[in-house]
């Protein structure tokens, strides 16, 4: 089948790259893999990991053994955290950390967050947000007795600023979204609706495990007060590479996050007995920081820096365009649909491709050596890791899902 989006075009676009030279600096997949779509669950491993690593086992664990906490390890969680916020957060020194998973970190924001707002009873939500986030709330909730406001987007696939204002008032803590749907590839406006839920004296934490790397963000630009994410999808510090928190460093002289451990006192080694939290950011690390995994964190954050994240923005963009384009002219004839949005203002990373046999097609792609993601009901996420991946390899894996699917 012949297409006026051809292959002759998608490696036009590549040797217009200007991001192509980034490719090698990720670790080559194996043969049998024809084209990976999946850089949104877990992200291509960077070469400099990998020799990261190495050089840190053989150098500072077995060179300097147990003296390396006092050399900069025990630091790590902030520094890193400081390098990955001016790379990708758009965020001041001093409001982020490296620590634990998204789920304990947005437990501990959230209910940070709700200890803010004494009095007020009501945590949105939207019914789309990811597992996780739905549990915590139900959790918190069902232990603090308040109540969850759940919302339903109307704004293609995502949540607007008029879905949150809907449900606003002088009785809601916290409204918390996913600044990218994961089902959908929605790009809420966190801007506008950060500031309409502060009109109603609510704080927002949001969730940017979908947006970091992939999207411009600017944190403190948009006064949020929250956010946590993870690191092992486009900033590919591995699968389990530890998450982050930030926390506007307004709310820093009255934080109280329910998790607490020794690294997040005052003096971690003075041993005492009571718990007094260390000032600002750092009281919301509790135990031991995972070294390895925050050096792997290190390596996204410098690969974004140097890319620009604007830059890769640019390309996501024409990614996503690209796929949208071939849909509607291979896969919209065969029955499927667009479940994300085709304006790319409010579209993220990835794709989401619909149609009723979506989990035995991801199967036979799977089979065939194409990657990409099944999400129930019936969606394919075409995730669009933008530094690895190329047009072409998108191009041709549209073209065997069309095969596949005829």
């Amino acid at each position: 089948m012949s297409s006026t989006f051809t292959r002759a075009q998608a490696q036009a676009l590549d040797a217009a790259d200007p991001l192509a030279s980034f490719r090698s600096r990720y670790l080559p997949q194996t043969p049998d893999v024809v084209a990976y779509l999946d850089g949104n669950s877990l992200g291509r491993p960077l070469a400099s990991i990998a020799q990261g690593w190495s050089d840190f086992t053989h150098q500072q664990w077995a060179g300097r053994l147990i003296r390396g906490w006092s050399e900069g390890w025990m630091e790590l969680a902030e520094t890193v955290g400081d390098e990955l916020a001016a790379a990708a957060l758009g965020a001041a020194a001093g409001q982020t950390v490296i620590a634990d998973s998204t789920t304990v970190n947005f437990y501990k924001a959230l209910r940070a967050a709700i200890n803010r707002r004494p009095g007020r009873r009501k945590v949105i939500i939207d019914r789309d947000n990811f597992p996780t986030n739905r549990y915590v709330v139900e959790s918190l909730v069902k232990d603090l007795g308040l109540e969850a406001i759940w919302l339903t987007g109307t704004d293609s696939g995502g949540i607007g600023v008029a879905d949150v204002a809907a449900v606003l008032d002088d009785d809601v803590a916290v409204l918390t979204m996913s600044h990218i749907a994961y089902r959908s590839g929605y790009l809420a406006d966190a801007r506008a609706i950060t500031a309409a839920a502060h009109g109603a004296g609510a704080l927002v934490v949001w969730d940017l495990c979908h947006s970091v790397g992939s999207v411009p963000i600017e944190l403190d630009t948009w006064d949020v007060d929250f956010a946590v994410g993870c690191t092992y999808k486009f900033l590919g510090a591995g699968p389990g590479a530890p998450a982050f928190s930030y926390v506007n460093a307004r709310h820093h002289a009255h934080l109280d996050q329910p998790i607490w451990g020794w690294l997040g006192r005052r003096d971690a080694f003075e041993m005492e007995q009571g718990y007094v939290p260390a000032p600002g950011i750092r009281s919301m690390i509790s135990g031991t920081p995972s070294v390895l995994g925050i050096l792997a964190v290190r390596e996204g954050a410098r690969v974004v820096a140097d890319a620009g994240i604007h830059a890769i923005r640019a390309k996501v963009v024409a990614l996503t365009e690209m796929v949208i384009a071939l849909a509607d002219e291979w896969l919209i004839p065969l029955g499927f649909g667009i479940g994300s949005p085709r304006d790319a203002d409010r579209r993220g990373g990835h794709v989401s491709i619909t149609r009723s046999d979506a989990r035995e097609l991801c199967a036979k792609l799977t089979d065939v050596g194409v990657l990409p993601d099944f999400r129930t009901p019936d969606a394919i996420r075409i995730g669009l890791s933008p530094l690895p991946i190329t047009f072409t390899e998108v191009w041709d894996a549209l073209s065997v899902l069309r095969d596949l699917a005829s």
